[in-house]
């Protein structure tokens, strides 16, 4: 069914957002080459973070020079070849990938239709810290931990939880009916892509029926809560700042 013209379920806020992608739009940005980015979430309105959806054409890649950000991918889609510190690395579906500030690197599409999330913020340096190495993971190699007892709403940890970051990537999986146990409220900015399923997201005092392929951004100390709603497990990728003092 196709949306009416003039309605769609997006909403942007002061403090939150949610994207749907009935409203998508394409950006050019410089190193994604051979490619479709739709910049959802960035510091235009508001946020501490970008979050994106790149789609990889056969001969698309995207290059990153060395500076002051670090970058998070999570590999949705498809196969791709990432170069980094002289090596390269073949990714396939539900792989991630963390480079650090000041690593150049590369990622090129190798099969399928790759489709990358991307998450990229200035690195928060600490004193005595020094920035994490890059990391290759699969997701279907950690195991999803009972989020506080409750095994039917369960959170893989996709960052090591260490000091050395200051930002955090997980995946959370409700079974049908399961919920977040409280509203939250919390310092930690959120970036949230629904990845699977659906449910009613709280924010603020708001509340959304939200679908896979929705993106949510969420400024500190909104107040957020989430219900698994429908006949399937409800799964979103999320991102959140940690790790680093409160008046910096």
């Amino acid at each position: 069914m196709t949306t009416p013209f003039g309605q769609t379920r997006t909403y942007l806020g002061a403090r939150h957002a949610l994207i749907t992608p009935d409203g998508h739009v394409a950006s050019s940005v410089p190193g994604v080459e051979g490619a479709r980015l739709v910049a959802h979430i960035t510091p235009a309105m508001g946020a501490g973070f970008a979050q994106s959806t790149i789609d990889l054409e056969p001969k698309g890649r995207v290059r990153l020079a060395a500076g002051a950000s670090e970058h998070f991918f999570y590999l949705q889609e498809g196969t791709v070849e990432a170069g980094f510190g002289g090596k390269n690395h073949l990714l396939t579906a539900g792989s991630y990938l963390y480079l650090p500030p000041q690593l150049a690197g590369e990622i090129s599409s190798a099969a399928g239709a790759p489709r990358l999330i991307w998450f990229e913020k200035k690195f928060a340096a600490a004193a005595g810290l020094h920035p994490p190495e890059p990391l290759i993971g699969l997701a279907s190699k950690i195991e999803g931990q009972p989020f506080l007892g409750n095994p039917r709403a369960r959170l893989q940890v996709l960052l090591p939880d260490v000091p050395a970051f200051d930002m955090a990537v997980n995946i959370f999986t409700y079974q049908p009916g399961a919920t977040l146990p409280f509203v939250e409220t919390h310092v930690m900015e959120h970036g949230l892509l629904m990845l699977s399923g659906a449910g009613i997201y709280r924010i603020e005092d708001a509340w959304y029926p939200v679908k896979a392929g929705d993106v949510i951004w969420m400024a500190p100390y909104c107040p957020q809560w989430f219900a698994a709603i429908g006949d399937e497990p409800a799964s979103y990728l999320y991102y959140k700042d940690v790790n680093r003092a409160l008046l910096a």
